[in-house]
């Protein structure tokens, strides 16, 4: 049991629900793999146990609280964090920064406001689904992976310069909304003088 829990606390990424809209359980259930701590807004606590996923933490006003005291005992055992003017993330986020878990997956938020997370960067590792993308950041000026072929996402603040280097060619470009890039089968390396996000398409099999 002393191995589980230091995967918990420590290792696996948390999971943190805002929203389910647009996503499916079988979305999920790859994140679920190693009982990760799971943080979910007040909101979405009925669909998150309808999927039969054990909750950990609820977000919650002290209304909620009031009204849903019988889920300490349902969901045993699970706490309350305490949340006013819905401020579910910001509660989060302190609340695993403080308990130094080392990264967490963002359910459900916009990745339009992704930039007001990137303070956040230097104490936590961030993936934020908003369905059907997931998006990373790239935090020290160079990412370099493998893709398949696809299209992906570069997200960053308007006018960014992002360098695209593939094996067979090198192309810079210019950020607006919603840059999307064709990506061919191979070793691709993304660069930039300042933090940007990549998402990517939620695989669905």
């Amino acid at each position: 049991m002393s191995s589980h829990h230091f995967v918990k606390e420590q290792q696996e990424p948390a999971l943190l629900i805002l929203s389910t809209k647009g996503l499916e359980y079988e979305n999920l259930a790859p994140l679920l793999e190693w009982s990760p701590t799971v943080v979910v807004a007040q909101e979405e606590v009925n669909k998150v146990i309808s999927w039969g996923i054990k909750i950990d933490l609820i977000l919650a006003d002290l209304n909620f609280q009031q009204e849903n005291y019988k889920l300490l005992e349902a969901q045993y055992p699970v706490k309350f964090i305490g949340v006013t003017e819905e401020a579910y993330l910001e509660e989060a986020l302190q609340y695993l920064v403080a308990t130094k878990h080392e990264a967490v997956n963002i359910i459900g938020f916009p990745h339009q406001k992704v930039f007001t997370l990137e303070q956040k960067l230097e104490f936590i590792d961030l993936v934020v689904w908003d369905a059907p993308l997931r998006y990373f950041p790239v935090k020290n000026g160079q990412f370099k992976k493998w893709f398949t072929t696809c299209s992906i996402q570069i997200h960053a603040p308007e006018g960014t310069f992002v360098e695209v280097i593939a094996e067979d060619q090198n192309q810079i470009h210019q950020i607006s909304y919603a840059t999307f890039i064709e990506v061919e089968e191979g070793l691709l390396t993304l660069k930039s003088n300042q933090v940007f996000w990549i998402g990517e398409f939620v695989a669905e099999d």
